[in-house]
């Protein structure tokens, strides 16, 4: 099962994420606390010129709801471990590194919310 979440302006799609039951290809358990029922946030997007403004803060909050009203028990998620990773910004918005890998040459981050 899965669930987008789409965040608009006047009309405009702003922002977006995806979050799914089914574990992607390059997320790795043996990182994450276990938990009986994760959600994974598998894209998420906002526009470059609204990045700064909250719209990505706002779409995790909701993803949060829609997480506990699943019923889910934590969020995880992948970032890649560049300068243009979404890392920081997932820390900043509370969730913990639980983890680094690389997957087909591609350094990752892996962080948890645990609801």
């Amino acid at each position: 099962m899965s669930r987008v979440v789409i965040a608009r302006n006047d009309g405009r799609i702003v922002g977006t994420l995806s979050l799914q039951t089914k574990k992607p290809w390059a997320i790795d358990p043996a990182h994450f606390t276990t938990v009986r029922k994760p959600l994974y946030l598998t894209t998420m997007f906002v526009a470059v010129e609204r990045q700064g403004t909250g719209i990505g803060r706002r779409l995790l909050d909701e993803a949060m709801v829609i997480a506990r009203e699943w019923p889910s028990d934590a969020i995880r998620l992948d970032a890649y471990d560049a300068e243009a990773g979404a890392g920081d910004f997932y820390a900043k918005c509370g969730f913990r590194e639980v983890g680094k890998a690389t997957y087909r040459e591609v350094a990752l981050r892996y962080f948890e919310m645990v609801l």
